[in-house]
This record gives structure tokens, C-alpha cells and sequence, in this order.
């Protein structure tokens, strides 16, 4: 059995669910998200606790049963807490602005690049060179945060451009050959 998909959710205080025949609606105090799930998997409410169980044993079956309850979970714990994801810019010159709802990036191309969030997304300035992702959906938080970074990703030689908060870039050497001479 699926050690992911046996594990109960627990629903914390404010947290509704609805289960109607695949499509799963999760309201909490900081919005409602609703997703349409395999109608195969049983998901059910026990004493404030939501437990996911499959039919059978069949190889469907069991990659559903674990899938089905990390979103149920990421679900709840988003309408509860929410998600949030940081990027950092670092680059001479490079920065953020904010302006109104989208972002205002100067990352040493000829023009600025305007960054308008998905829905459900919000994106803040935290000072010159941070970016803070937050929403509800993981998958919508992720999404807009990969975005951002395949804008300018980190380069391989100074590590210059947008990186994942506490991400480590591996930086190369450049030419090592020319310091060692020429050859004959």
C-alpha cells in the first residue's frame, strides 16, 4: 500500500470540504480551490480528517492513490496557510520594481521585462534584488515562480541572473586552458 496515500489529512479549524462523485472543493480563511479528481479514488471524511482509499490493487489504482491525496493536501494546507516561494536577482544593475499588480524587472536587457501574475497569484517586491511568489495554489505558485526565473536564468560562469532563494549554482571555470600556455 501506498505510504503517502494511507496517511489522513488532517482539516484544520475553518476548513470545509466538499466531495462530490471526482471533484473535490476546499474552502479555508484564505479562499476555495476546487479540482476534479479520479472518481475511482474514494476520499472520505472520518472525525475531521480526510482519509484517500483505491479500489483495487491494479497499477492505476496504486500511482493514483498517492497523487490523489498530496493534492487533496496541498489543497487544504494552501486554503489554510497558502504557499510562498522567493527568488533572488543577482546580477550589477540588475533589479526589481513593483508597479501596481505586475513587476518591473531590469535584468540588463535593452528593454524592461513587465511581469503580470497568473490568477490567483500575487508577486511583491521585497527591496531591490527579492521576489516573493504567494497564492493559494502550489501548483499556480510554482508555475509563476519558474516563469520569472526562465526569464534570466543564473548564468554558468558569474552565476549572474534570477535563481530560487537558497538555490546553489555551480559556476564554471573560464577558460583555464589559456592560463596554463600555449602549447607547442
Amino acid at each position: 500500500m501506498s505510504r503517502i496515500g494511507r496517511m489522513p489529512i488532517a482539516l484544520p479549524e475553518g476548513v470545509a470540504v466538499d466531495i462530490k462523485s471526482g471533484e473535490v472543493a476546499v474552502k479555508g480563511p484564505k479562499g476555495e480551490l476546487r479540482r476534479q479528481l479520479s472518481p475511482e479514488m474514494v476520499i472520505t471524511n472520518e472525525g475531521g480528517s480526510l482519509v484517500v482509499k483505491r479500489p483495487s490493487d491494479s497499477r492505476l489504482h496504486r500511482s493514483l492513490h498517492g497523487l490523489t491525496r498530496s493534492l487533496v493536501a496541498n489543497m487544504v494546507e494552501g486554503v489554510s496557510r497558502g504557499f510562498e516561494k522567493y527568488l533572488e536577482i543577482v546580477g550589477v544593475g540588475y533589479r526589481v520594481e513593483k508597479a501596481e499588480e505586475k513587476l518591473v524587472i531590469r535584468i540588463g536587457f535593452s528593454h524592461l521585462v513587465e511581469v503580470q501574475p497568473l490568477p490567483g497569484v500575487s508577486l511583491d517586491a521585497e527591496g531591490p534584488n527579492r521576489i516573493k511568489v504567494s497564492g493559494i495554489s502550489k501548483e499556480a505558485v510554482g508555475q509563476m515562480a519558474a516563469e520569472i526565473r526562465a526569464i534570466r536564468p543564473p548564468d554558468a560562469y558569474k552565476g549572474k541572473g534570477i535563481r530560487y532563494a537558497g538555490e546553489l549554482v555551480h559556476l564554471k571555470a573560464g577558460k583555464a586552458g589559456k592560463a596554463i600556455g600555449k602549447r607547442k
